[in-house]
């Protein structure tokens, strides 16, 4: 009777992964570093960024995998699966406040416009007082801007259709459908795939380079760390197809599947700020490439 279990929680038994993953991400950080920095550490960076991110998605696999074993095991009670919850959504909170730091700059930039001299890799004597003035405008003069209701709106309402059927799966989930679960989760892998072809189709094209000005290095921030993590929500919605297959997921234990769900909502918000903020007012008045 001493040792009865009393409470709604688990003791989790020695394990060796958050010590590996810990290790896991310093090399990947300076991997990094190396990688940027070749005048010092020569041609070994990529090799070590590389091993960094093979590790760290080791964990990933070997640490969730212990996730779904508790799961399996009875270990997620009602209050522990109440506290996962909450994880995703502080996890899901400070992925906003990344996204707040590039439409933060983004709009620093276009509404306060500095000087030539700020650009990296320019000088007014450069091209003169006319040319330096160019900055001075949003989009700077001379840019060609994409249209915003060609590929980009396009893609937006790819988003929007995807955001529907992950929301099918789920309520075919919540009733005891498993086919329409997995139906539902197959179209928005598709939609997901087809997002990203497209995005990286349009940089393909994109009439301005990366560095050397604030309206091309604004953009492709954040339009592409947006195209990361709709990459990142791509995976984490595979990963929850495998599962459905294997029926891990019931109509009342399957936060690894809402847990999916929440963020690609999250990532079809966050494209619909980025369409209207950088794609449509971001472009307006520009010339179209």
């Amino acid at each position: 009777m001493a040792g009865a279990k009393n409470h709604d929680y688990h003791i989790l038994p020695p394990d060796i992964w958050p010590f590996f993953g810990a290790f896991a991400a310093l090399t990947m950080a300076f991997g990094g570093v190396m990688w940027l920095h070749p005048d010092v550490f020569g041609s070994f960076g990529p090799m070590v960024f590389a091993i960094g991110v093979a590790t760290v998605a080791l964990t990933f696999f070997a640490w969730w995998s212990n996730v779904i074993k508790e799961a399996h095991a009875g270990d997620h009670t009602p209050v522990v699966q109440l506290h996962l919850r909450y994880g995703m959504i502080l996890f899901i909170a400070s992925e906003v406040m990344f996204f707040v730091g590039w439409f933060w700059a983004w709009f620093d930039y276009s509404l306060f416009p500095q000087p030539l001299e700020f650009a990296e890799g320019f000088t007014t004597n450069m091209i003169g007082q006319e040319g330096a003035e160019a900055l001075l405008q949003w989009p700077p003069k001379g840019i060609e801007v994409l249209n915003a209701f060609e590929l980009p709106l396009l893609n937006t309402l790819i988003l929007l259709c995807s955001g529907t059927t992950v929301t099918w799966a789920h309520h075919s989930l919540i009733h005891g459908n498993r086919k329409g679960l997995i139906t539902g989760l197959w179209l928005t892998i598709i939609l997901g795939a087809v997002f990203s072809a497209i995005q990286a189709y349009e940089y393909s094209i994109a009439p301005f380079p990366f560095a050397g000005i604030n309206y091309s290095s604004a953009f492709y921030m954040a339009t592409g760390f947006h195209g990361f993590h709709v990459l990142v929500g791509t995976i984490f919605l595979i990963v929850c197809l495998a599962r459905a297959y294997k029926g891990h997921f019931t109509p009342k234990q399957h936060f690894g599947f809402e847990a999916a769900a929440w963020y690609w909502h999250f990532v079809d918000v966050v494209w619909l700020f980025l369409f209207l903020a950088v794609y449509v007012w971001g472009g307006w008045g520009a010339p179209v490439h």
